[in-house]
């Protein structure tokens, strides 16, 4: 890298970084979510560094483009109680950062192991006109296939523990049954009744 790359690198990485903390900080939902997009952005542009457009324009699209949008739906949506949500903060704070802490030493030793310093010491550097796109449609979808059909299963399963999770019958919500509407005939509805005739004085 020369130094003006990196500069760039430096400069996305902090701007990632403060964006983080901002994510985690941000007393209103709604500026977390957009702290969010920001780190995206910058991961984005991180990884446009390293020569992975795919995955770059991927974070954008898919992320950026439309998980935030939903989240961000959501939030606004939602009448969010905030001083109910910063009630248990103090109370849970020390747990949190003992998890934290725990997953940063966990970070530091695979970062620090031999085997994370040799990964891509026995690759050849990409030919002039290849594409990295390719190349990692082949070795996901040969040499980590397992693991990439077990994700997609993982990913099936949190989604129906959603659906069944949110799908709550509700005794004093009204709703409609369109079977019963299409089995219904004219004489449930309508009742004729045969009154005598008035005259008028």
């Amino acid at each position: 890298m020369t130094d003006f790359s990196v500069l760039i690198f430096s400069a996305f990485a902090l701007v990632l970084l403060g964006a983080a903390v901002g994510v985690i900080t941000a007393r209103n939902p709604v500026h977390a979510a957009l702290f969010l997009v920001l780190a995206f952005f910058n991961g984005a542009g991180l990884w446009m560094m390293l020569e992975a457009e795919f995955l770059s324009i991927a974070l954008v699209l898919v992320y950026v483009g439309a998980v935030m949008v939903l989240f961000l739906f959501v939030v606004m949506m939602l009448n969010v109680d905030l001083a109910r949500l910063r009630e248990g903060f103090w109370k849970h704070l020390p747990l949190g950062l003992g998890v934290g802490l725990l997953m940063v030493v966990e970070m530091l030793l695979v970062v620090s192991s031999k085997q994370f310093a040799s990964l891509g010491a026995g690759m050849a550097p990409a030919a002039p006109g290849g594409s990295n796109t390719r190349e990692l449609g082949l070795l996901l979808y040969t040499d980590y296939v397992y693991p990439f059909e077990l994700a997609a299963v993982i990913l099936l399963v949190a989604i129906v523990a959603a659906i069944a999770l949110t799908l709550r019958r509700r005794k004093d919500s009204k709703h409609l049954d369109p079977s019963q509407q299409v089995r219904v005939k004219a004489a449930d509805r309508i009742r004729i009744v045969a009154m005598r005739a008035e005259k008028d004085r």
